[in-house]
């Protein structure tokens, strides 16, 4: 029997070997840096700004972030908005998109049209805020969930998913009796696990760096979510005035607290992508090739 020789290392696998290692680096380096600098030291940080290995590590700033409770007040409204939201998020994109998959459809292109023009023009902040306001949602989180619903080019990747089903499929469960809700919910959706594990990794994670709409329509500090929480503390703490004074140890601070801010807020998406990693790029790539 012929033993199979290895494929000798040439030099197009060690360039290629060097330019994965060097970008693994330019990605784990800064986010090193940013865990390192939320534990660093006053001291430590005058002295080196950038640091790998923190001599004397503290839990000080993170101590500082959580007093008062209003961070983690802020953690409560924002998995409201995403208990909320993401349902209400992946039920619309899912029913508007299989409906538009079907070339049956009455209207449909008519429809479609009319939603992708939203994509080019819209009718801007003041027009949606006096709706907001009429519908008296002021204040309120619903005016974050309801205002983002639906997102029109998340719809488009479901619509191609869906147009890509066998439509024999499809008119074999109607020909048996089943309805369109009936075909949707145990013919259609079975089928596209992928695409919805992407649309909900997709409006998870755009539900929970939510801060925007927050800030137009919400203006007490208890109704905030996360985001805008962190957002006013930094901004508390980035006072020009200090800067002018020349205090070094209040800027040390504020850079601190932009650390931990930064790592409290990716630590939840951090926990949810690894168990939607291995659906995440089949269905972006079925919905944008079809």
């Amino acid at each position: 029997m012929e033993t199979k020789r290895k494929r000798p290392i040439e030099r197009l696998d060690i360039a290629a070997a060097a330019l994965v290692t060097l970008f693994l680096l330019l990605i784990l380096v800064p986010f090193l840096n940013v865990l390192v600098l939320s534990v660093t030291t006053e001291k430590e940080f005058l002295q080196t700004p950038i640091l790998l290995f923190p001599k004397n590590p503290t839990l000080q700033n993170y101590k500082q972030l959580f007093e008062g409770g209003t961070v983690f007040n802020g953690y409560k409204n924002s998995f409201l908005i995403l208990l909320m939201g993401v349902p209400l998020d992946l039920f619309l994109t899912t029913t508007l998109a299989y409906a538009f998959s079907r070339k049956s459809f009455p209207g449909r292109k008519a429809l479609l049209s009319l939603i992708l023009f939203t994509m080019l023009f819209n009718g801007g902040i003041v027009p949606l805020y006096l709706v907001v306001k009429q519908l008296g949602l002021t204040n309120s989180l619903l005016s974050v969930v309801f205002t983002q619903a639906v997102s029109t080019y998340n719809m488009i990747l479901m619509m191609n998913y869906f147009s890509s089903i066998p439509e024999s499929l499809l008119e074999s469960a109607r020909l048996d009796g089943a309805g369109e809700w009936r075909v949707l919910w145990h013919i259609a959706l079975p089928l596209s696990m992928p695409i919805i594990a992407t649309m909900l990794l997709f409006y998870a994670v755009g539900r929970w760096n939510e801060w925007y709409q927050a800030m137009l329509f919400i203006r007490s500090i208890d109704k905030s979510p996360l985001q805008t929480v962190l957002r006013r503390i930094i901004m508390d703490s980035m006072n020009t005035d200090l800067l002018q004074s020349g205090q070094m140890e209040e800027l040390r601070f504020s850079t601190a607290i932009k650390m931990c801010a930064v790592l409290v807020t990716m630590v939840p998406v951090m926990c949810i992508f690894p168990f939607l990693q291995k659906h995440f790029v089949k269905g972006v790539m079925i919905g944008a090739i079809k």
